[in-house]
Formats: structure tokens, sequence, C-alpha cells
């Protein structure tokens, strides 16, 4: 990466290739390293202010098959639980250990992030056609045109309409979730909101259906310390034991047929 702006992969390959100072790199190994380079964009980002070395260690921990990097907020928490292999990754490009710290935390977010997005919306979408084929309610996906009403689906059923904040994963060890402060006060002020965790496949179908008790989750929301602070987003882990299967508040208004995972 250092040298292929000033020399072309011609003449970079030849050198790597023929160079006694490089013979530890095969022609083999050179061209594998190259497709790798493309592959994860490096090559297209030349102009980029990171060092070299930093930039290889982002795009290695979050485009490598790496077992911990999905859970690297849990077990990477400080700079002296660095994962072996990452350690000697560091080691070899130049990184100082608060330094890889920083960049898998870097990376981990960016990839996180999206991926909610992503399994997010299809969980969304799931529910909204579970809700609209098995229960005799009118189901609105209110978070398609509206983001700020503090839930995302309504059931609307007359006493026994539900006001339901989807959470979805694709995770089977863990349900985290993120909770905004705006879906926090409607929850504490609006008796019709439940919250509704979906457990999906990695083809982001839905295949389980839980709902958490609102009593619980406002236990587990940080306190505002002073009046210049407010937190708005947390993250709230929840252990099984907290999930009720399926969605026994509508159970006035599921049709006969209906899918047995909102049956719980």
């Amino acid at each position: 990466m250092e040298k292929l702006p000033t020399n072309g992969r011609a003449r970079c390959r030849a050198l790597f290739t023929t160079h006694a100072e490089y013979s530890d790199i095969s022609p083999m190994q050179y061209d594998a390293a190259y497709r790798w380079l493309e592959e994860t964009g490096l090559l297209d980002s030349s102009d980029d202010i990171l060092p070299t070395g930093q930039r290889v260690f982002r795009a290695v921990v979050s485009t490598g098959d790496i077992s911990w990097f999905p859970d690297a907020d849990l077990h990477v928490r400080d700079p002296t639980e660095l994962p072996i292999d990452a350690g000697r990754a560091a080691g070899a490009l130049g990184l100082s250990e608060l330094q890889a710290y920083q960049e898998i935390h870097a990376a981990w977010g960016k990839v996180d992030t999206a991926k909610r997005s992503r399994i997010g919306a299809a969980g969304e979408a799931g529910l909204v056609d579970l809700l609209s084929t098995s229960t005799t309610a009118r189901v609105e996906h209110v978070a398609a045109h509206s983001d700020g009403c503090g839930y995302d689906v309504a059931v609307l059923a007359g006493r026994h309409s539900l006001h339901i904040e989807a959470k979805a994963t694709t995770r089977r060890n863990r349900l985290p979730l993120f909770l905004t402060r705006r879906e926090y006060e409607v929850m504490r002020h609006d008796p019709s909101w439940q919250l509704v965790v979906l457990r999906l496949t990695d083809e982001l179908a839905v295949n389980a259906v839980g709902s958490v008790d609102s009593n619980w989750i406002e236990k587990q929301v940080p306190d505002d310390q002073g009046p210049y602070g407010r937190w708005e987003s947390c993250r709230i882990d929840v252990p099984p034991d907290q999930v009720v299967s399926g969605i026994p508040r509508l159970a006035p208004v599921l049709a006969s047929g209906a899918s047995p995972l909102l049956a719980g």
C-alpha cells in the first residue's frame, strides 16, 4: 500500500517477488494480498489520511471471519483484553494495544450499526406480516412513515390496541437491544406500549417472538445524574428469563389459525 501509489502494480510485483529484502513473500502470496486489498477497498482509498497500519488493521477486523468480533463490545472492554490474534496483528502493523483497542471498537461500531439497521428493518417487516395475517385488528407500520412516535407498529382493536416497539436480532446467545429516550418516555406514559423482541434466522426470517415487561425495562435504564446531563440512548442486555413467549396482550384479537409465534 505504501509503494503502490508511486510504483504501480507491475513494478511492485517485480519488487516484492525478486528483491532479496522481500524474499519471504512468494508471488502467490503477493497476488493473494493484492486481491485482498482490492476486495476490502483499501486500494480505492489511497488518499486516506490514516496511517497504513491503522487502515489495514481496521479492514482486517471488520471484513475477516473473526469469531470474537460480533461480540467485541462484550469481550474487548479494555486494551488489556485484546484477543491474541488481534494483539499479534497489531504488533506486526506497528499499533499499540490502545490503538488496536480503539480500531476494534471503531470498526465494530460501524459494522454493528449497519447490521442492526438491516436486521431491525427485516424484523419490523416480518412482524407486520405476521400480525396482518394473524389478527382481526387493523395493523399499521408506523415506523415506515414516522420514527418519532416511540413505537414501530400499531395494532388497532379498541381496548385491545397495542403500540409495539420491535427489536430484532440474529444472535442466539445474546439479546442486546438499544432503547432511545423517546421510546422510553413513551413506554412510561403509554399503557398500550409493548416491547416485542424477534429472533431472526440468518436469512432474516422471523423464527421466534417474545415480549418484555415494561416494569423490568424501567429498572434497567440509567439515571440522569445532574441538570446538565441526559441520556439519549442506552443498551439493555435482556436475559432469557425476562422474555415471555409470543405477545400475550394480543390474545383477544388473534384470529383462528394465527401464527403460533404470536400465541406463544
